[in-house]
């Protein structure tokens, strides 16, 4: 099992370019590649080289709660499986400056996590969940939805870059299917 398609999420259009819930978005632009606009997936789409092997990437131009319908149809088109998807997004109960890996799970509450199990059919997906924190856990008063829609403050957006670095190091075990060994990786740097 390797990883084929990356999905980054986040909300399309330039008031949302840096708000919290564009984590995904942040980490896909990082890589060396240029993204083109496919109205088939309404999405921009590239492929890249990761460990040599040739990775979809995907930035979904709908808003977040319907990120599935980009997914489900660049899966459905290339027959890319469930487990072959990693999707990056933003995490409220993660705290700024961590990353984590999981397989599947519940949602949790984030739409767009919501949108892609529906379009797949399962839950069974990678998730690389950039930590954004939690307005009560950052002593604010602010709704999540807020929250999520502004920008992180300076404080914040120094861990939430680190966070992502430290994720686009272990691309390279996750698109070889070393799942356990980039998972180590992530989890325990500091």
């Amino acid at each position: 099992m390797t990883i084929r398609l990356i999905v980054g999420l986040g909300n399309p259009g330039p008031e949302y370019e840096q708000t919290r819930h564009n984590a995904g978005f942040w980490l896909i632009d990082q890589l060396p590649v240029s993204l083109q606009r496919d109205k088939n997936f309404n999405a921009l789409v590239g492929k890249t080289r990761i460990a040599n092997q040739e990775v979809w990437l995907l930035e979904p131009q709908t808003f977040m709660n319907r990120s599935g319908q980009s997914v489900g149809a660049i899966c459905r088109f290339y027959k890319i499986t469930p487990d072959q998807v990693l999707v990056v997004h933003d995490e409220l109960d993660i705290m700024p400056g961590i990353a984590k890996l999981k397989l599947g799970g519940s949602s949790g509450g984030h739409n767009g996590l919501k949108d892609i199990t529906a379009a797949l059919g399962t839950q069974d997906y990678w998730r690389l969940r950039i930590g954004i924190g939690h307005p009560r856990s950052l002593n604010l008063t602010q709704g999540v939805a807020d929250f999520v829609l502004h920008r992180p403050r300076k404080e914040e957006q120094g861990p939430i870059d680190e966070a992502i670095a430290n994720s686009l190091a272990v691309l390279p075990l996750l698109v070889e299917g070393k799942f356990p060994e980039a998972m180590m990786q992530l989890h325990t740097t500091k």
